[in-house]
């Protein structure tokens, strides 16, 4: 007797995603030391937090039988998911030349203005609040190295 694979739900499909992606980051994550409990080297993070990913990713893969099959899947906002995914394609090329903030502030004013059409004040307010205020916990508090660019913004 055949036994059938269980539906592929649009749950399903997103929690395989993300298990992919923690294997991903444990793998990569080997060639950094992981230190110990007391003493946490700089894999010891990513390495949690994908092995937290990987047991939620899995859980939801064994608990979706509820959700909707991947097939009733509309694409009536592809644009949105296109304009984020450009926008991510040009932080990556912009951080280095234009500065963490600059580019912080240019990718939200797009995403919050032109794609989510909230207005002027509400867009430059979280835009300029995100920017800044993630540069002075990274930066400042965190210590994180980030991109000044060119005018040292």
């Amino acid at each position: 007797m055949l036994q059938s694979f269980p539906t592929m739900t649009i749950d399903r499909v997103s929690a395989s995603i993300l298990v992919l992606f923690s294997l991903f980051v444990i793998w990569e994550s080997r060639q950094l030391p992981l230190g110990s409990f007391r003493q946490p080297g700089p894999a010891y993070v990513p390495i949690l937090l994908a092995a937290l990913l990987l047991i939620l990713g899995v859980f939801i893969i064994l608990m979706a039988g509820r959700a909707r099959s991947l097939s009733s899947l509309r694409w009536s906002e592809w644009r949105h998911g296109l304009a984020i995914l450009l926008t991510c394609v040009f932080a990556v090329f912009a951080i280095e030349r234009l500065g963490y903030r600059l580019t912080v502030l240019l990718a939200l004013v797009f995403l919050v203005k032109g794609v989510e059409k909230r207005g002027w004040v509400s867009s430059l307010t979280f835009a300029f609040g995100m920017a800044f205020g993630s540069f002075y916990l990274f930066y400042t508090v965190l210590r994180v190295p980030l991109p000044q660019g060119p005018l040292g913004f």
